[in-house]
């Protein structure tokens, strides 16, 4: 209210300032507005409070003030009109005016809070209050000290804080695995096992990652990642049979310390996100895994346990991504990326070479129903599909040229999941693909399903064991030209037409030990039968205990 009068007052002296100092058109018509034959201000004739905004005749409802001067009269009482019952509310206010405008309101205001206030406390509340604190002196002093404690903490934490933007996290993966030895058939395969694998007693893979997610806006932050990887699941046979037997889902080996990630990410509305970077746009980071224990870290141990191998093609680096939840129990995903975006020339960056466009639609009909269904456009500049598992490099190697050839890749797949019982779910899925060289005849097929159940605190809370049976991508018919297809390239060295001979089947079983919250420790074993999708190729079993601490 007393800003109100502030205002008032000041606008007032402006505005006769301007009155006095411009003679415009406006000036003009404000003065011819006022009632110059009206009586002034004086002692004599001095302003008179009024009780109701009705008592001043130059005053009606219609007025754009009407409201404020009807509260401030009858609410608070401390408006004045002149003898002639009018309040001119077009005149320049004077200082005289002011102070007597202000002060009446003053005045009214003390009268009120005296009234309010004349009998809210009493003598014996205050006795009452004294008495409270003397029995509960002890544990306003307790109180008081752990006030002090929590203040003191937080004042050390703001000090050594890593950054008030900016939030590191981090993990890392140690794991010891032996394999056994067998023996293989590799090319030319004719059904005798003729190379032998060794195996190993132990082989230590290793993966550190660090990531910064900064926060730029309410609604935005970057995401950078940092990683270092060591070591491989071998000895593997020295050629295309069994060269993706079994890919740990940690299994990442790097010359030196890379840069994993690097996107920004952009909550547009309630319902719709942006990610768009030059490292780690890819499927698994922007599609979201109806698998609910999802990870390398801390759920299956193969990398083909982690997902359908259709949502790991063309391994993408750079491009754009969005995630849109246009219904309570549906959302959709879309991606376009690149295997080499910064690297533009021949058969690479981002628009050209290996480049990736996918979508996903996500449904979750009930709490304890996931169901995804996908597609995805692969272009790849050397026919390999870089899922790293299975059959992934679909066209042979030219011996004269050295390169393979290109290959157009349409694929589909779904996975659904169910949670059972807080402490059982079942899922699987399954993926086909269709691949061509550009301008060329014929077509490359592949297949691959998984069937799993996972247990949720197995045992003890925290802990989870899972048990994964499936088909990793396999060759079920070429018809390339001649020369490009892979399946008779191994067994004859012609790549004449057909698909491979057997069927590889890969049986995972582990179980996670949440020690704390951020330390775990699973073991696990991992069976291949016909590894390479060849009949008579030694089976490979190899066990592994994988530990993780994360922060």
């Amino acid at each position: 209210m007393l800003a109100w009068l502030l205002i008032a007052g000041v606008n007032g002296v402006a505005q006769k300032a301007s009155a006095q100092e411009y003679i415009n058109t406006e000036a003009t018509q404000a003065q011819e507005s006022i009632d110059l034959n009206s009586p002034p201000l004086s002692p004599i004739n001095p302003m008179a409070q009024v009780t109701s905004v009705s008592q001043l005749k130059d005053v009606q409802p219609n007025d754009w003030a009407f409201q404020a001067l009807q509260s401030l009269v009858e609410r608070y009482g401390c408006i004045a009109g002149y003898p002639d019952s009018s309040y001119r509310g077009n005149r320049a206010l004077t200082r005289y005016e002011f102070a007597a405008g202000v002060n009446a309101c003053l005045d009214r205001v003390n009268e009120l809070i005296a009234t309010a206030t004349s009998d809210l406390v009493t003598r014996e509340d205050l006795a009452t209050l004294q008495k409270l604190q003397s029995e509960f002196a002890p544990e306003l002093a307790t109180l008081r000290g752990r006030v002090d404690s929590l203040e003191a903490k937080t004042g050390e934490l703001e000090a050594n804080q890593f950054s008030t933007t900016t939030k590191l996290s981090g993990l890392l993966i140690v794991g010891i695995q032996g394999r056994t030895s067998n023996r293989g058939d590799v090319n030319p395969r004719d059904g005798q096992k003729d190379t032998d694998d060794a195996g190993t007693n132990i082989n230590v893979i290793s993966l550190a990652q660090l990531y910064l997610t900064s926060q730029i806006t309410p609604s935005s932050y970057l995401f950078t990642g940092l990683l270092d990887g060591n070591g491989t699941t071998s000895p593997r046979f020295t050629n295309s049979v069994s060269r993706n037997d079994v890919f740990l889902g940690y299994e990442f080996p790097t010359d030196s310390l890379i840069v994993s990630d690097l996107n920004f990410h952009w909550l547009v509305t309630d319902k719709l996100a942006v990610m768009v970077g030059t490292e780690g746009v890819s499927m698994p980071a922007a599609f979201r895994g109806p698998n609910r224990v999802e990870s390398a870290a801390t759920g299956p141990l193969s990398f083909f346990a982690q997902r359908n191998p259709i949502l790991n093609m063309g391994y993408g680096h750079g491009g754009i991504a969005i995630d849109w939840q246009f219904a309570k129990r549906a959302s959709l995903q879309a991606i376009y990326t690149s295997y080499q975006p910064g690297n533009p020339g021949n058969s690479s960056g981002l628009f050209d070479g290996t480049t990736t466009t996918g979508v996903q639609l996500l449904l979750t009909p009930t709490d304890t129903l996931d169901l995804s269904l996908y597609y995805v456009n692969n272009y790849s500049s050397d026919g390999c599909l870089l899922t790293f598992v299975g059959d992934e490099c679909l066209t042979t190697v030219n011996t004269t040229t050295g390169k393979s050839a290109p290959l157009q890749t349409n694929a589909v797949g779904a996975t659904v999941t169910w949670q059972i019982s807080p402490r059982i779910s079942a899922g699987a899925w399954g993926g086909y693909t269709k691949s061509y060289i550009p301008g060329q005849s014929g077509n490359v097929e592949t297949t691959n399903y998984m069937v799993f159940m996972n247990f949720p605190d197995l045992f003890a809370k925290g802990n989870l064991g899972g048990i994964y049976v499936g088909q990793p991508p396999k060759i079920t018919s070429s018809d390339l030209p001649v020369g490009n297809n892979v399946p008779d390239f191994i067994n004859t060295g012609l790549g004449r037409a057909g698909g491979q001979p057997g069927t590889t089947t890969q049986i995972e079983a582990f179980y996670r030990f949440q020690l704390t919250d951020n330390i775990s420790i699973t073991p696990g074993i991992i069976h291949l039968l016909q590894p390479g999708n060849t009949p008579d190729s030694d089976s490979v079993t190899i066990g592994i205990l994988r530990s993780t601490f994360s922060f």
